[in-house]
Parts: C-alpha cells; sequence; structure tokens
C-alpha cells in the first residue's frame, strides 16, 4: 500500500524552498551590513508570514 498523504506535501515544501531562496536573496541585496544580512536571513526564513500580513493589510483597507 501506497502512503498517499505523504505524497502531497511535496510541491507545497517545493515551493517555500524557492520563495525562501527568492526571499533570501531579496534581502541580502539590501542589506547594509553584515547583522542586516544576518536579519534578512531570519526574514527569509519566515517569508511567509510577511506575505499572509501584507495581504491581510491590503485587504483590510
Amino acid at each position: 500500500m501506497k502512503n498517499e498523504i505523504g505524497r502531497c506535501a511535496a510541491p507545497s515544501g517545493a515551493i517555500y524552498g524557492l520563495g525562501f531562496i527568492g526571499a533570501f536573496v531579496y534581502f541580502i541585496i539590501h542589506a547594509a551590513g553584515f547583522w542586516m544580512g544576518v536579519l534578512g536571513f531570519l526574514k527569509a526564513i519566515v517569508w511567509p508570514a510577511f506575505l499572509v500580513y501584507g495581504l491581510f493589510k491590503f485587504l483590510a483597507m
């Protein structure tokens, strides 16, 4: 028997991974110094939270 649940998680992991790389590059390019680069890395980890926050802020207008 194949596990059908495990196969559904792969595409979302790939999308998150590509989003992480894109966010990491964006935040590193705009970093003014080393610690801003470290902060950019941390922001890249939680980029979906920034996306959802911006969406809710836009919809609340």
